[in-house]
Parts: structure tokens; sequence; C-alpha cells
């Protein structure tokens, strides 16, 4: 056998190697896309829901003292003596070092604008921020801190703890699942179609708190006064899921 004929069998071989190869891998993808249509043809996608009211076991609330005098540094001196008083007052109460954070210190020139611009005096500020578990003194706190020199109390926020999320956190998460199990059957059922299996799952979780604060005109406490008011009302905690279902 020639050279020539030899070159020309193996290029034959080649080109229907070739054919071969590309067939094959048509066939392959055309079966993928098939599969893939195939799954998303027999999934459907459900969203569930589940959500309790819980009245919330932590407060936070910020205690300030502002003061205003001639210079800065009688401003500062002033306002710091205060706000020792106020955090010793505080303390005195039961509240641990961890439950009060500073959270806002200034000192700031006030300006008479009437004529020309002129310092008339200086404005000392110091703030904490007070987180407790002990919602039932919070009336305490307020009143007990203006008494002793607080004159700015922010609003006070209501919330949920972790650990007491925690706690609800796998009940929710079944009722939700069952809230989408549930949609899904029932889906499924007037298609003709019967949920199999799951594909995917997902969660999500979320807290909402009421914001409550009501100030009252003598808010000194004790026997025959007026205490500062205080509602903590309910916090929703809630969790949502998505779910995949295979149905057939």
């Amino acid at each position: 056998m020639s050279q020539e004929n030899k070159s020309d069998r193996s290029n034959l071989a080649i080109i229907a190697l070739s054919i071969v190869l590309v067939v094959m891998s048509l066939t392959i993808y055309a079966m993928s896309q098939g599969g893939l249509e195939k799954n998303a043809a027999n999934t459907i996608t459900m969203n569930g829901y589940a959500q309790e009211k819980v009245v919330p076991d932590t407060a936070a609330l910020s205690i300030g003292v502002v003061v205003q005098a001639d210079t800065a540094k009688a401003a500062s001196d002033s306002n710091a003596a205060l706000m020792s008083t106020v955090v010793a007052e505080l303390k005195a109460l039961g509240l641990e070092d961890k439950e009060i954070q500073t959270s806002y210190v200034s000192v700031y020139p006030i300006y008479n604008y009437d004529k020309e611009q002129t310092i008339t005096g200086y404005s000392a500020s110091n703030s904490v921020q007070v987180t407790t578990t002990k919602i039932g003194n919070l009336s305490q706190i307020i009143d007990s801190s203006t008494a002793a020199g607080a004159n700015q109390i922010g609003s006070i926020s209501f919330t949920v703890s972790e650990d007491r999320q925690e706690q609800l956190r796998e009940d929710l998460m079944n009722k939700a699942i069952a809230n989408a199990s549930s949609k899904a059957n029932g889906l499924a059922s007037s298609l003709g179609l019967k949920v199999t299996g799951v594909q995917t799952a997902s969660i999500s979780e979320n807290s909402n708190s009421r914001i409550y604060y009501a100030a009252a005109e003598d808010a000194v406490g004790g026997a025959g006064k007026i205490s500062t008011p205080i509602e903590p009302g309910e916090s929703i905690v809630s969790m949502s899921v998505q779910v995949t279902y295979y149905v057939g």
C-alpha cells in the first residue's frame, strides 16, 4: 500500500471520529437541556410565614444632662458633676456597668446672632445608653435619674432578647414550613399533581419592636407622687421560609 493511500485512510478515520464526537456532544447537550426543562417543569416554589406576639424582655433608653455656663470649663465641670451623680444613682438601683454605656459627649459655644455673631456661653452635654432586662424598674430608673439631675430622656425602645428569640425559633420554623407545605399541597392538588419531595429551602427571621415613652409632669415617684408611666406593649417575632417542592 502506497504512503498516499495510508494518509487518505488516516484522514478519513479522523473525520469519522470527529463526526462521532460532535454527535455525542449534541446528544449530551440535548439530554441535559431536557433534564433542566423537566426539573423546572416539575417544581413549585412556595413561601410560608409564622409569627408570634411576645412581651419584650429588654429595654434601651438614653439618659443625659445638658448644662449651660459662661465658660466651656464651667459648663463641662458642672455637667460632669451632675452626670456622675446620675450614673451613681443608676448603679444604686442595681444596674451593672455593662448596662450603662456613654453614647454622647460634647461641649460647644452658644452664639447670639442679633447684631453680630458673638459667643454668649457654652453648652455641655453627656448621655448614657442604658440597656437592661429590668423592665419593671424603668419608671424608677427615669424618675431617679431626673431627680439626680438628668434633663434629657430619650425614646425607649423595647426588644425581644436573642435568648428569647432562640426559644421561639424552632416553633416558628415548624409553623412556617407547615404553612408553606399546606399551600404547596393545595396548589399541586388543584393542578392534578402531588408533592413528592423538597428541592431547596431557605428561612429568614424578623423582630419588630414598638417604641413607647410617656413623660409625667411630676416624675419623681414615691408615695403620693406621680411616677413616669411605661408600657412595653408587644413585639412581633416572625419567620419566613421559601421552599421549592418536586411535584409529579
